[in-house]
């Protein structure tokens, strides 16, 4: 049976709505629900169920609300050609969302397993390729063809390779120790243990060795764990806890001392039970 979307469960705050408005071009606030709340219901139906998509969740901002988000900005206006890298970009609303607070578009990318999200974003937010040129590479992370197997840069004369051409990326390979900033929202928790270490890795091959990159984002997670949870498809997933998370980077994707981790719990009441989600950041030092 086909769901039907409504972005009227995300509760949208008055800066959300407005972003959306000033975004799509629809002033009118029924008709902006109608429009996004279509598009979400072909998202769920023709591609995949994403438990962000399914409730709703996709249009509210996830990266300007998290504690790193001024030092992305203050990075976009002070490094130059800083490149930062929306990593399971969905429709692409958190990336839109950077650029229009200053990030140059000349510098982002998106990257999601699945194209045609990119493409339906394009038509909720009505814009083209022209209009919002941001670079986009849809590929899958855990592929080593996609990203190649290796350690971190440590330093900046190990990467060798010329920034690349945003726009002719095939692959994220070419990026490799080029990234100042990777943001990774709603993204780790739909992975197993295993499979989370690996992104990890992958995740920290591409950042730039330059002290102050980071990679950040938000998802689910336990107070006392590392554990399993359902998710809102009845599936078993793997989540840390802050504490877990931490070691996971410091020490383990990461030389021990050449990162700084901070994670702390947001709870939120989800079908009358108390959950958790994680804001993070790994900044290099």
């Amino acid at each position: 049976m086909e769901s039907q979307i409504s972005i009227a469960n995300a509760q949208l705050d008055a800066e959300e709505l407005e972003f959306l408005k000033s975004q799509t071009g629809i002033q009118d606030e029924g008709a902006l629900s109608v429009h996004i709340s279509k598009i979400g219901s072909r998202a769920v139906n023709e591609v995949f169920r994403y438990g962000c998509i399914l409730n709703s969740v996709f249009a509210k901002f996830k990266i300007s609300r998290l504690p790193a988000y001024p030092d992305v900005l203050e990075l976009g206006r002070t490094r130059e050609k800083a490149i930062l890298l929306d990593i399971g970009c969905c429709f692409g609303h958190d990336l839109r969302k950077v650029v229009a607070d200053g990030f140059p578009i000349n510098n982002v990318v998106a990257s999601d397993l699945h194209p045609e999200f990119w493409v339906l974003g394009h038509e909720i937010f009505q814009s083209t390729v022209e209009t919002f040129p941001a670079g986009f590479v849809p590929g899958d992370a855990l592929d080593p063809d996609f990203i190649l197997p290796r350690k971190p840069f440590l330093q900046l004369s190990d990467v060798t390779t010329e920034r690349p051409d945003l726009h002719a990326l095939k692959s994220l390979t070419p990026l490799q120790g080029h990234v100042s900033v990777i943001h990774a929202s709603a993204f780790f928790h739909l992975f197993d243990q295993t499979q989370q270490q690996i992104l990890g890795e992958r995740l920290g091959s591409l950042l730039s060795p330059l002290p102050g990159s980071v990679i950040f984002g938000v998802h689910r997670a336990l107070l006392d764990g590392p554990g399993i949870l359902t998710n809102i498809r009845e599936e078993q997933v793997f989540c840390h806890s802050p504490e877990s998370w931490k070691n996971l980077w410091d020490g383990g994707i990461f030389p021990l001392g050449t990162v700084k981790v901070e994670a702390d719990l947001v709870p939120r009441m989800r079908d009358g039970k108390q959950q958790w989600t994680m804001r993070w950041s790994v900044t290099r030092i």
